[in-house]
């Protein structure tokens, strides 16, 4: 619902802006608005301390208009009784005064080409941390294969295991033997969905030298949804 505020010039306009605020940060919501710039524009001067909620708001608005408008002001006094004959000002109008109101006010002048690439990267990176939050996780257990009975099993532990990239974890691993003195390593490993291909380490990675001097072959044994 609409509320004018009328001769905020006067003590009368200051007392109902004073009463309105109470409770409140700001005219219309819990943000600034244009609403706020409206009145503010309407107010000539910041109230005194008989108008502790209109005071604070004021100077909560300038400290706004401070920040985006960083150059030193000299000071400047309009003649005439502008102030005095203005017209009741709106603290929330209807849409279409709105749309009238983006057209004719403009506190912060024109969207540069720096400011919408750094909008486009903000909403790039909200667009990334969502589908990270989204990516699943999988647990997977390996067996990984030496040669014959005289692999250093030890390195092979440590080839794998220097092994990095983004969203895949090692875990626990121990030796199993197969028959005429070789064993093999089973490892769990915890990976990412959307950031690792268990295909692609094992033919990229562990198949490949320098591991493939240690590995024989990798197969999958488990692999389970977290």
């Amino acid at each position: 619902m609409a509320v004018t505020f009328e001769d905020l010039h006067a003590e009368s306009g200051l007392k109902a802006l004073e009463d309105f605020l109470a409770g409140k940060t700001y005219v219309s919501g819990d943000h600034l608005t244009k609403d706020d710039i409206k009145v503010y524009a309407a107010v000539s001067e910041k109230p005194d301390g008989a108008y502790p909620n209109a005071s604070r708001w004021y100077d909560c608005v300038s400290s706004h208009l401070a920040s985006s408008f960083p150059g030193k002001a000299v000071g400047v006094k309009i003649g005439g009784s502008a102030v005095a004959a203005a017209a009741p000002v709106e603290a929330a109008a209807p849409a279409e005064a709105a749309e009238a109101d983006d057209d004719d006010l403009d506190l912060f002048g024109d969207e540069t080409e720096e400011d919408k690439k750094a909008a486009e990267e903000r909403e790039a990176s909200v667009k990334a941390s969502a589908k990270k939050k989204e990516s699943g996780k999988s647990s997977v257990l390996l067996d990984v294969k030496p040669w014959d009975d005289e692999t250093d099993m030890k390195k092979l532990e440590e080839i794998v295991r220097s092994i990095e990239m983004p969203g895949l974890l090692w875990g626990a691993s121990k030796l199993v033997p197969v028959g005429y003195g070789i064993k093999k390593m089973t490892i769990m490993m915890t990976i990412v969905d959307d950031l690792v291909s268990v295909d692609s380490l094992i033919e990229e990675q562990l198949t490949v030298e320098p591991a493939s001097e240690y590995i024989q072959s990798c197969d999958i044994v488990a692999f389970n949804k977290i």
